[in-house]
């Protein structure tokens, strides 16, 4: 089977590993900058090709372009498609593009997975969302998901959910760097060595994470587990109470979800 993956930029890359670790075909990739794809087709063990080719010979074609170039790429491809006489899925990452105007840009009804990785995804700690239509059959969809995995954890949504899930898994990865630089920017106005205090960071944040996940708890609980009654925690909590935290955040992921409507 060939995998092609058209755009190798970070996320194109990170899911080019994924599926390369996953061991289920050939992997081709294409890029406007031929360097960027030779130094990735070398590093997977897969072949440099053209849009054209990809568009021609690969079983899944992943998009791996920027929504505002998506257009033009498949422009350049649209004939091959129409031209072919066996099945093909397309798998688009781009931001905002909904599944019926990938169809429309690419000048078919074809099957089209649209999926929403997030930058974690690139050390096999990341979420994909998956979100395939309808002419997408269950084996596809099982065998595209068999080949993501190595990525990290995979939520299967509707698309009605997609922008809206990828607010969340998608963006938040730069909420969180924020957050994390922030802690350890503090760590260092109290005398906390720049090195120790990202990683002070980084760990609790990894650990609290996964706390969450592994307990079953709700956040809201943990987070009692830690206040105790005039201590220092609940007193930073109070801090970031009045300084609107959790609205911020909930603002931030509305904006992302938002901005997304708007790509399309």
């Amino acid at each position: 089977m060939n995998i092609g993956f058209i755009g190798s930029g970070v996320m194109g890359s990170a899911l080019a590993k994924a599926v390369s670790h996953s061991g289920k075909g050939t992997i081709l990739v294409s890029d406007v900058d031929s360097k960027k794809a030779e130094a990735l087709a070398k590093e997977l063990g897969g072949q440099t090709a053209l849009n054209q080719e990809i568009a021609k010979e690969a079983d899944y074609i992943f998009l791996a372009v920027k929504p505002q170039y998506m257009a033009g790429m498949l422009d350049g491809i649209k004939d091959v498609l129409a031209s072919r006489q066996d099945r093909f899925v397309i798998v688009s990452m781009a931001a905002g593009l909904t599944i019926k105007r990938i169809k429309e840009l690419a000048g078919g009804d074809y099957p089209v997975i649209r999926i929403m990785p997030n930058t974690p995804a690139s050390i096999g700690q990341g979420v994909v969302i998956v979100s395939p239509d309808q002419l997408v059959t269950e084996e596809e969809i099982n065998l595209a998901m068999s080949m993501l995995s190595p990525a990290g954890k995979l939520v299967r949504l509707s698309e009605k959910q997609l922008d809206a899930g990828g607010s969340i898994s998608g963006c938040g990865p730069a909420f969180v760097d924020l957050f994390v630089e922030a802690l350890a920017d503090g760590g260092v106005l109290c005398g906390v060595p720049r090195k120790e205090a990202m990683e002070l960071a980084a760990q609790m944040v990894l650990g609290s994470a996964a706390l969450i996940l592994e307990s079953g708890k709700h956040p809201g609980e943990l987070k009692d587990m830690v206040c105790s009654p005039g201590g220092t925690t609940i007193e930073g909590v109070r801090a970031l109470e009045n300084g609107g935290f959790r609205s911020a955040v909930m603002e931030a992921v509305i904006a992302s979800y938002e901005k997304n409507a708007k790509l399309g």
